[in-house]
């Protein structure tokens, strides 16, 4: 009795890299999607679902083994993951970040501001007494560089970040302007 190659290798290698690439492509789709990027989700959805039937076909007509489901599989957690890579490495959206300070918040709001960044001011009354709410709005792609100034002038503030679905108007850095 010979191996076969095709049945037990060959196929479930397909299946993963098929399912690789639809899995991530469906994933950068749902990203699209969320971000108002609709214009370009149908055609990913389309290539997507594309791959994914040739996928199903194959495993349907070939499949002699558990290989091939392990592939289907893997292949569909593998893009999951690699889907949000590419998804991190693109750096889409506009985030803002809400910062709390116990002190005095203008040395932050002045660097914030030289370096291009629009800053709202606030007072606010914290657990531990009067506090200064600072909030701006970056490109997610600058969210080191904003990190990075508030842990230099502020490195005992406390900040979160949240995703902005839609915004208009604002102070950005001439780079990330619309």
């Amino acid at each position: 009795m010979e191996f076969e190659w095709y049945a037990w290798v060959i196929l479930p290698l397909i299946v993963f890299v098929a399912r690789v690439a639809d899995v991530t492509l469906g994933t950068l789709r749902i990203i699209f999607t969320s971000r108002g990027r609709r214009n370009i989700a149908p055609l990913l959805g389309f290539v997507e679902v594309f791959i994914w039937i040739v996928v199903v076909s194959q495993i349907v007509k070939s499949a002699q083994g558990i290989t091939s489901y392990l592939g289907y599989a893997g292949g569909f957690a593998t893009g999951t993951y690699v889907g949000m890579l590419i998804e991190e490495r693109m750096a889409m959206g506009t985030l803002v970040l809400r910062i709390i300070l116990k002190k005095d918040a203008s040395e932050l709001t002045s660097a914030l501001r030289e370096a291009g960044y629009g800053v709202t001011s606030v007072d606010g009354e914290g657990a531990q007494g009067s506090v200064k709410l600072l909030y701006t709005v970056v490109q997610r792609k600058k969210l080191a560089e904003v990190s990075k100034i508030i842990h230099e002038v502020a490195p005992r503030a406390f900040f979160s970040v949240e995703e902005v679905q839609s915004s208009e108007m604002g102070i950005f850095p001439p780079s990330a302007r619309r």
